[in-house]
Order: structure tokens, then sequence, then C-alpha cells
């Protein structure tokens, strides 16, 4: 965090950020992290696996399904049905 604060990149590319965290130091992280490059004009590109945070923190998600891309929506687009869909596992024939 510190780093980014100082070097200002115009792209943050965050690969599991919240991986290895707690639920709470989980949400202070994304709080912190969504406020800095609000208010420094930057992109946030974050993998997560999870979606509530994704619904919380971000305003659009983009979704891989069997190495393909299955979505990109505004978050509030994304819904329930969806994400079944998404989640949803092969039968195997």
């Amino acid at each position: 965090m510190a780093r980014l604060m100082v070097q200002k990149p115009e792209i943050i590319l965050a690969d599991e950020p919240v991986a290895s965290l707690d639920p709470a130091r989980a949400d202070d992280l994304l709080s912190i992290l969504t406020k800095l490059v609000s208010e420094e004009k930057q992109t946030l590109l974050a993998s997560l696996h999870s979606v509530e945070y994704a619904r919380k923190y971000f305003t659009r998600i983009i979704s891989l399904k069997n190495g393909e891309l299955f979505f990109d929506l505004p978050t509030e687009k994304v819904t329930d049905d969806l994400l079944t869909e998404l989640y949803q596992l092969k039968e195997q024939g």
C-alpha cells in the first residue's frame, strides 16, 4: 500500500489482494484501496474469488468460465441467476 501511495501508478493490478486476510482486514484493505484509486483517478484491476467483495467494492465485474469471457458487466447488472450459471459445474458424460 505504501508503494502505491508513493509511486501513484495509472493502473494497479492486484492479484487476489485479500486472499490470506481475515474478513475484517479484507474489508479494510479493499475499502482503503478503492478509496485511494478513486481519489487519485487510477484504474484498479483486481482478481478476486469473492463475489461479495466484488459486488461491494467494484463498479464492474468481469468473469471467466472455462477459460473464456463469460460476462463483462457493471456490478448492478450481475444477477444471482447469472452467478448461478457461472458457478454451475459441467456434468460428466
